[in-house]
């Protein structure tokens, strides 16, 4: 090798990195043999062949799925998975004082280590498939009020406890009355009854009809552990792992479930998981082998890692999107023309470009992306026109416009970058936005949802009831709906979507639901963003992963395993 390559890590976003041509030629050298040998790439040809990679790695990834390629440009999964070895997960997402209450699991570490411990009645599978997990069926009655769950039988607790209905009601009643601090109190408040009417078998009752309510049960929260135990850190659950240490921001290490119920998951005999909040600080992990897989890569720096020897881009088109929320009921962003101003006084094309590097899409204010199978494809977009923000500010009587936009990377890699982008585009509208670099810890409890307008991140959910609900509905004010929005014709398109058994009919409720979001809600939603993972090569992964969460649903330690 002639030519050397020199990446200085500590700041991949600001320093210089240098990789000559003669390198990148020779990384390129599988792609092109005999017919399609092409000329030796050029300066000038480096961004086309790192536009062209992207093409590759985009593959398969529609509705969720995606393509993971090594420079041979070939699928980098195995047939048959592989057992052994210790997984070492740096995960960028996480709180000092979090813990494993099945009731508050804020953050992308607490979502991983749950799924390595404990199990849902649903899992949500790759293309958002809804899975049989500790239920092995479900079925409602004829007007959708009542929901029957059959249960797997034989399954045990860590602890050596059989799992049975008992279990199943606890564990959901945990979500439920004036006395929970359950994230997901909205979504269960529609449950007016939960029964074991079997051993095997829960009745759930409903206030009201409910296609969608299935995969409620499916969420991080809605884990089951065993009835009437209260120590959650011990870590109790039927998981394919069993905990040995957690300690808050640091780190957590679980070891194999030797009496796992799933006999084709848990691969790995043990799984560290590292908390690194700096995604440069991940990044250099990976690269000198200290971690085997990260979240969350730097959208600025992933084609340089897409051909980085032994190192693996794995690139998911979710349902993933990046924001920035008004508080509704804040004098400022009280009036519906302000708030239509800040989403026409922001350029989408410069976020996709500059911010996600091309590794997205842009979005519309609105959360149902077209992963979802209602999907409205006709809202008029939102195009950056500060001349008509400016407009729509002076005849709300707030020409002029100052607010303070409060952000830090937490919720999404860039999103201090975004924010003071966003301050530059609305500068032609006459708006001055202060962008306030908050602390990485605590933002979640701290600033979002408490802030006037705050950067934020929402990863999607199994369907449209539940990230509509769980958002943006007058049954979530005072929970995750941080934008304190409340609708009435939103509310009842939204309720009588929930009960319509008219596929058509409901397509057009959730359709206007979208509309109504688009054009009167508090969330300015600019884009729609890809899930940038990275893992070493000798991580083999299912043919299609889960486009839910980041690394395969947040599930990798059960789904993952080391090839050969």
């Amino acid at each position: 090798m002639h030519a050397c390559v020199i990446l200085i890590c500590h700041d991949l976003r600001r320093e210089l990195i240098i990789i000559t041509i003669d390198i990148i030629n020779q990384l390129l050298s599988p792609f092109q043999s005999g017919a399609d040998q092409q000329e030796p790439i050029t300066g000038n040809a480096l961004m086309t062949f790192s536009m062209n990679r992207r093409g590759l790695l985009l593959g398969a990834g529609a509705m969720g799925g995606a393509a993971v390629l090594g420079l041979s440009g070939q699928p980098l999964y195995a047939a048959t998975p592989q057992s052994g070895g210790t997984l070492r997960l740096g995960i960028g997402s996480f709180d000092s004082g979090e813990t494993l209450d099945p009731q508050v699991n804020e953050t992308k570490f607490m979502q991983n280590l749950q799924w390595q411990l404990r199990n849902n009645l649903i899992e949500i599978g790759a293309g958002g498939v809804l899975i049989p997990e500790l239920a092995t069926s479900w079925e409602p009655n004829d007007d959708l009020t009542v929901w029957t769950f059959k249960l797997r039988q034989g399954v045990e607790f860590h602890n050596g406890k059989t799992m049975d209905a008992d279990d199943v009601v606890f564990s959901i009643n945990l979500h439920r009355g004036p006395d929970t601090i359950s994230q997901t109190k909205s979504l269960v408040a529609v449950m007016k009854d939960v029964q074991a009417t079997a051993p095997d078998e829960v009745t759930i009752t409903l206030n009201g009809p409910n296609a969608g309510f299935p995969p409620v049960l499916a969420l991080t929260t809605m884990v089951i552990v065993p009835k009437d135990d209260m120590n959650f850190d011990a870590g109790i659950g039927t998981g394919g792992y069993i905990l040995e240490t957690y300690e808050p921001g640091i780190k957590s290490v679980v070891r194999k479930n030797p009496n796992y119920w799933k006999s084709d998951r848990a691969h790995f005999d043990a799984i560290e998981t590292l908390a690194i909040r700096d995604v440069n600080a991940r990044t250099t992990a990976l690269q000198t082998g200290q971690i085997d897989v990260m979240n969350s890569v730097d959208p600025t720096t992933a084609n340089l890692m897409a051909i980085m020897p032994g190192i693996d881009l794995v690139q998911t088109r979710g349902k993933v999107h990046y924001c920035f929320s008004m508080y509704t009921t804040d004098p400022l962003f009280q009036d519906v023309r302000v708030r239509k101003a800040m989403k026409l006084a922001i350029d989408r094309q410069d976020m996709v470009d500059k911010i996600l590097n091309g590794y997205g899409s842009i979005a519309n204010d609105q959360p149902i992306s077209d992963a979802y199978r209602f999907h409205n494809p006709d809202l008029p977009q939102h195009s950056y026109d500060p001349d008509e923000a400016r407009a729509l500010l002076q005849e709300a009587g707030a020409e002029g416009l100052t607010t303070t936009l409060h952000a830090s990377n937490t919720p999404f890699t860039g999103a201090v970058e975004a924010a003071q982008l966003f301050a530059e585009h609305a500068a032609a509208a006459g708006i001055t936005i202060n962008v306030a670099r908050e602390p990485e810890d605590g933002y979640w409890s701290n600033i979002w949802g408490k802030k006037p307008f705050f950067a934020s991140r929402w990863s999607g959910r199994a369907n449209e009831d539940l990230m509509l609900t769980l958002a943006y509905s007058k049954e979530a004010l005072g929970g995750y709906n941080a934008t304190n929005w409340d609708n009435d014709a939103f509310n009842a398109a939204l309720i009588a979507a929930r009960s319509e058994k008219d596929e058509a009919k409901r397509r057009e409720l959730y359709y206007e639901c979208q509309r109504i979001l688009s054009e009167e809600g508090g969330m300015i939603a600019p884009v729609w963003a890809d899930f940038l993972d990275a893992k070493a090569s000798k991580v083999g992964v299912p043919e299609e992963i889960s486009g839910d969460w980041d690394l395969d649903g947040n599930r990798c330690g059960e789904r993952w395993w080391f090839n050969a």
